[in-house]
């Protein structure tokens, strides 16, 4: 059974809700006390690991969209791209604004030195032209290969954004290990997909 497109317009309020809550709910819990002995850090930890969560989710729908019946769900996977950079945006300000109180010498000198701050800020930095390229104005106004030029830098953020989370992470490395794994096999979907196209592979 095909997923039509007029039912994934049906549920894209749905996931914008699903995907907006978490925000809500761990600032909330935060304002109450209710985020455990050191509030900020796990505040700052919870956007994180969300965040990298959708980056995946991203890249995952390109190979499950390859799947005749849910190609639609292609359709999907701006709106989960824009969430992403939107949890980027809130782990970045709270660290700058929770944590260190716009102490911009503070910050530059721990993004300089501390290499998961540097990784993470370089991230940061390859979304902002995937996110100010996500709306229908500029995807009419540019053309198809720059817009998918641009958007490649998915390619590598999200390795940055694992591995962030990997030299940030002290004690069980696990979950970030299975991310990275995750991100490794999704990348490597692409260029095998890539190659076959290009006919340097036997299919």
């Amino acid at each position: 059974m095909k997923l039509e497109l007029s039912l994934i317009k049906k549920i894209k309020p749905i996931l914008f809700i699903i995907l907006i809550s978490p925000s809500f709910y761990w600032f909330i819990n935060l304002y109450l006390g209710n985020m455990g002995i050191n509030p900020i850090d796990e505040t700052i930890r919870k956007l994180g690991e969300f965040s990298l969560r959708l980056l995946i989710l991203t890249l995952l729908i390109t190979p499950i969209a390859k799947i005749n019946s849910l190609r639609n769900l292609v359709s999907l996977r701006r709106m989960i791209g824009l969430f992403a950079f939107y949890y980027i945006c809130l782990h970045l300000s709270s660290y700058i604004i929770l944590d260190h109180f716009f102490n911009w010498d503070f910050i530059l000198k721990d993004v300089y030195k501390r290499p998961f701050i540097t990784l993470g800020f370089s991230s940061f930095l390859l979304t902002i032209p995937l996110a100010l390229t996500s709306n229908n104005i500029l995807v009419r106004k540019l053309t198809y290969k720059i817009w998918k030029r641009i958007h490649k830098l998915i390619y590598i953020i999200a390795p940055l954004a694992s591995l962030h989370y990997f030299l940030l992470t002290k004690a069980d490395k696990t979950e970030p290990l299975v991310y990275i794994f995750i991100i490794i096999l999704l990348l490597l979907f692409r260029l095998i997909n890539h190659l076959l196209k290009k006919g340097s592979l036997p299919r």
